[in-house]
């Protein structure tokens, strides 16, 4: 068996897909990519396809997993999208000190109740 490599597509449950829809479109500013029919919205999070759908099943009706997305600056990241209405849980804050840069992350809601994060890496001298 081959192993396991890059992650194609992410799905993320939503109770209110057109909802979920506009709050990665609107609030978070990700590219849309199509939708295929009012139950599934699917935009690219940098070449990983993210897919935005309800429950297809009970046992699938859960938060999903948290999405961290990479961004440069995380303090500009976390300023524009909180103009946007974006509800962090937290400031930017450094969670890993390590030779040379520090992991720095804030978690925010989605639309849906999942939880989803910006991180970045900070070079330090």
């Amino acid at each position: 068996m081959a192993g396991l490599s890059a992650i194609q597509q992410i799905s993320v449950n939503a109770r209110d897909v057109q909802r979920a829809r506009a709050f990665y479109l609107d609030k978070l500013g990700m590219k849309h990519l199509f939708d295929a029919g009012p139950t599934l919205a699917f935009f690219d999070a940098g070449g990983i396809r993210l897919m935005i759908t309800a429950p297809s099943q009970q046992e699938f009706d859960h938060p999903g997993s948290i999405l961290y997305f990479r961004v440069d600056d995380i303090h500009a990241s976390h300023a524009e999208l909180t103009a946007r209405g974006v509800h962090f849980r937290d400031e930017p804050h450094v969670v890993a000190r390590l030779p040379g840069r520090e992991v720095w992350m804030s978690f925010l809601d989605d639309s849906e109740g999942n939880v989803l994060a910006i991180t970045a890496e900070v070079v330090v001298p």
